[in-house]
């Protein structure tokens, strides 16, 4: 599992063009929840994860409707799936991903 920063200007095309399944985790600086999402996803193989701060990026955050940290976005080979609601668990991860993949993809936000 990789886990990337971002500038905004780029996400976009970073996203439609990325293959694999890609995670956008949204955090922020000093977020507990957040550092255990983290911590959870580096235990699950084969992830990428682009990580937004979404206290330096608010515009970013508003556009996919964050409203609670961390959000969890999830795209396969360019594509939009949804958002992933799950407890920072790996194998709740997996199985959230495996399920949420098995759904056609759909309109980004």
């Amino acid at each position: 599992m990789t886990i990337e920063a971002l500038a905004h200007d780029d996400l976009h095309e970073r996203l439609a063009h990325a293959r694999g399944v890609v995670l956008l985790l949204f955090t922020a600086v000093g977020c507990g929840a957040c550092r255990q999402m983290r911590a959870a996803l580096t235990q699950c193989q084969d992830l990428r994860v682009i990580e937004v701060d979404a206290g330096l990026d608010p515009a970013l955050a508003n556009e996919f409707d964050v409203f609670h940290l961390p959000a969890l976005f999830v795209y396969r080979d360019g594509r939009y799936h949804g958002p992933l609601a799950v407890e920072p668990l790996p194998a709740r991860i997996e199985a959230g991903l495996s399920a949420l993949l098995a759904t056609p993809a759909q309109d980004p936000p």
